[in-house]
């Protein structure tokens, strides 16, 4: 009996080792993406320093699956696309930006070529909507926006079917790459 316990233990032991190798050996960005409650990790476009977004803001299946997978699920969606299109322009979005998100003031935010390289990925452009840049653009996140008032600002869902606007206007280019 005593010889079947430690069998089982140096069993146990192995199976455990295995498996702490295993998971050193994958990228914690995989381990991340692939975990149902894990977020991807966001960051301020300012520093690169940890962007903390609340998960329940996530509030949809899109912006859910955003949350996990840092790949918008909007791109190419009709209806998401004119929701984007409403709200860029009701978060006058088009006076630094443009109309058509070409440029005016401020930068195109349309490809291949940007002021922040990070914003050629939807997770990119999501951390530099949401929290804003050194170069003049406020933070557009819910509670963000306006500090005083943390019902003030866009939710997640909302960046991203800004985004698909967005990127409705870069032809081939998604984001999701």
């Amino acid at each position: 009996m005593r010889a079947n316990l430690l069998r089982s233990s140096v069993l146990t032991f192995a199976v455990l080792a295995g498996c702490s190798r295993q998971s050193e050996s994958v990228p914690s960005s995989t381990i991340a993406s692939t975990s149902s409650s894990a977020m991807v990790t966001f960051v301020k476009t300012q520093d690169g320093s940890p962007l903390e977004i609340k998960a329940e803001l996530f509030d949809t299946a899109q912006a859910k699956e955003f949350s996990r997978t840092g790949k918008n699920p909007y791109i190419g969606n009709a209806d998401a696309i004119a929701q984007g299109k409403k709200l860029f322009q009701m978060y006058s979005c088009t006076q630094c930006h443009g109309g058509d998100a070409g440029g005016q003031t401020g930068p195109s935010l349309r490809g291949p070529d940007f002021r922040y390289a990070k914003d050629a990925t939807n997770k990119g452009m999501f951390e530099t909507i949401w929290h804003g840049t050194n170069g003049g653009m406020g933070a557009k996140g819910k509670g963000l926006m306006d500090p005083t008032d943390p019902n003030n600002g866009l939710k997640p869902d909302e960046v991203l079917q800004i985004q698909a606007w967005i990127r409705s206007h870069d032809g081939k280019l998604t984001g999701n790459e």
